[in-house]
C-alpha cells in the first residue's frame, strides 16, 4: 500500500515547525527519521492531514555540553550517538544501548527525539533516558516546556505532549560511574521481550549509592524500579541484596502477553535478567 494524501511542509526553524503543527490542529505528524512513521503511513494505519519534515532545522542536530549537563538534539541520529566521543565519555550507556536498536540502516536514520515521541514500551532509548534521569525539552505556542522522561508517557505509544508541541532536545543531568544493560530478544536486534538497565556509583568501601534501575517490555511504558534500587543503597550488591531487589521489582511490573511472550514468562525473565544486570554492575571496573 501507499500513504493516503497529505500536505507536506519542510520548515527551517523551530518556530515555523510549531506554527505548522498549530495550523493543522492535531492533524499533522512530525517526520524526523521516519523509521516508525513511514511504515505506519504505508499501511494507512496513520492518515495525517500533513507531514512536518524537520530535517532542515539545523539547531536540532547538535550535542552540547554545559558543565555536568549534556544535551542531545532531537534530530541526532542513533549512528551519531554510537560514534560520538562526547557521548562515549559522558554517557557511555547511550553509546552501548544504541547498538541494540534495529540494524545499521535504522540507526543511520532513526533519531533520539523520534524514539522518545514514538514511546514504544520495548524501546531502548526511552529506557536509557529514564534510568539516566533525562528531561525532554519541547517547544509549543506557549513557549518551552521541560518534561522528565519519567512523566512523559501516558501509556503504550502515548505521550503527554500536546499536538502542537515539538520535541527539540533531551537533557541529561549527570554522569553515573557505572552501568550495566541486558535484554532478551527472540532474534538479534528484534523487538525486546524484556530489557533491564542499572546505573550507580561505587563508594571507596565497595558499597553502592545512587543506584537506578529501569525495566522495559514489562508494562505500557518503561518502569523505574525505585523500591528495588532503594534496597541496594549502601550495600555491596551481595547475592541477598540482589534477591531483595528482584522481589521489589516484581511488585511494580505489569507485563503483557503477546506474540513474543506471555506475561508469566516476562515476569520470570525480569527477575532473571535483573540479577544478571546487577551482577554485571557489581563486577564493573572503577
Amino acid at each position: 500500500m501507499k500513504p493516503a494524501r497529505f500536505a507536506y511542509h519542510r520548515p527551517t526553524t523551530v518556530a515555523d515547525a510549531v506554527a505548522h503543527l498549530r495550523a493543522h490542529a492535531g492533524g499533522a505528524r512530525v517526520l524526523a527519521g521516519g523509521q516508525s512513521l513511514v511504515p505506519m503511513l504505508n499501511m494507512r494505519l496513520w492518515r495525517p492531514d500533513a507531514l512536518i519534515d524537520i530535517n532542515e532545522i539545523d539547531e536540532l542536530d547538535d550535542i552540547r555540553v554545559d558543565g555536568e549537563r549534556t544535551e542531545i538534539g532531537a534530530l541526532v541520529r542513533y549512528s551519531t550517538v554510537e560514534r560520538s566521543a562526547v557521548v562515549a565519555e559522558r554517557l557511555p550507556l547511550l553509546s552501548r544501548i544504541v547498538t541494540h536498536i534495529g540494524d545499521r540502516q535504522v540507526r543511520n536514520r532513526g533519531t533520539v527525539g523520534g524514539s522518545l515521541v514514538q514511546g514504544d514500551p520495548t524501546g531502548e532509548m526511552p529506557l536509557a533516558c529514564l534510568v539516566l534521569g533525562a528531561t525532554v525539552v519541547a517547544v509549543g505556542p506557549g513557549g518551552v516546556r521541560r518534561i522528565p522522561v519519567g512523566e512523559l508517557y501516558e501509556g503504550s505509544y502515548a505521550t503527554v505532549l500536546e499536538p502542537d508541541e515539538l520535541v527539540v532536545a533531551v537533557e541529561f543531568p549527570g554522569r553515573p560511574q557505572h552501568f550495566a544493560f541486558r535484554q532478551y530478544c527472540r532474534k538479534h536486534n528484534d523487538f525486546a521481550v524484556v530489557s533491564v538497565v542499572a546505573t550507580g556509583d561505587r563508594n571507596d568501601d565497595g558499597t553502592w549509592r545512587d543506584v537506578r534501575i529501569a525495566l522495559g517490555g514489562v508494562a505500557d511504558s518503561p518502569v523505574l524500579a525505585t523500591a528495588a534500587a532503594a534496597a541496594l543503597e549502601g550495600t555491596p550488591l551481595g547475592d541477598a541484596d540482589l534477591d531483595a531487589a528482584a522481589a521489589a521489582a516484581s511488585e511494580v511490573i505489569d507485563p503483557p502477553s503477546d506474540v513474543r511472550a506471555s506475561a508469566a514468562y516476562r515476569r520470570h525473565l525480569t527477575s532473571v535478567y535483573l540479577r544478571r544486570v546487577l551482577t554485571d554492575l557489581r563486577a564493573s571496573r572503577p
